[in-house]
């Protein structure tokens, strides 16, 4: 396998970490200076190399304290024979699998029953955590923040289609006939990956 050679984001998202750990523990007010001018250069370079908007740029990191960790994304995969529960973004107007950032006391199986819930109108229960992916290793659009998703096999349980203030569409898609994808979201190959372990239950769980 070729050796991984970081991108300017990837390096970018480093620096931010180290600034964030350094003012979480750092009882120096010239170590936090410093701190916080990197944090400062890093909205610069986003701005100047990779034309961030400066007030974007310098908002990506606002209120994170404390130690960096990458953040959590759950996706729910629920299949009706061939054909896979999907949710349209109103923000894009593309379709993904219900999900969403996972709340603070919240178990991972409880935040994406809950995002499936409002985003479909369905409920559903989690019966398998298929796949824990670092969504860096895989070809999504690039984002500053470093997330791990979580993608679980789920059952409906009840519930009819609705829409939500995120979403404004719900249907059951062929696997092998998917509408244009939220790909900062959901990739085909990923889908059909899930629909693998859906059909073959005893699978392990993927992992990066």
């Amino acid at each position: 396998m070729a050796a991984h050679t970081p991108t300017l984001l990837e390096w970018l998202r480093k620096a931010q970490a180290i600034a964030q750990n350094g003012l979480a523990f750092t009882q120096d007010p010239f170590d936090r200076e410093r701190y916080q001018q990197l944090q400062e250069l890093v909205a610069t370079l986003l701005h100047t190399e990779l034309r961030v908007p400066p007030e974007i740029a310098a908002r990506f990191w606002e209120g994170e304290i404390g130690y960096a960790t990458p953040k959590v994304d759950v996706r729910g995969a629920v299949f009706d024979l061939d054909r896979v529960l999907l949710v349209r973004e109103r923000s894009d107007g593309c379709w993904t699998l219900p999900g969403g950032w996972v709340d603070v006391n919240d178990a991972p199986s409880d935040a994406v029953a809950r995002e499936i819930l409002e985003e479909s109108g369905y409920h559903a229960r989690p019966v398998k955590l298929a796949a824990l992916i670092d969504k860096n290793r895989h070809p999504h659009p690039p984002n500053v923040h470093h997330i791990y998703k979580l993608m679980f096999l789920c059952e409906l349980t009840g519930g009819e289609p609705a829409h939500s203030t995120e979403t404004d569409g719900v249907a059951f898609f062929p696997v092998t006939d998917l509408p244009r994808l939220s790909m900062g979201r959901i990739l085909p190959a990923q889908i059909e990956r899930l629909y693998r372990h859906h059909l073959d239950p005893g699978l392990p769980t993927d992992f990066d």
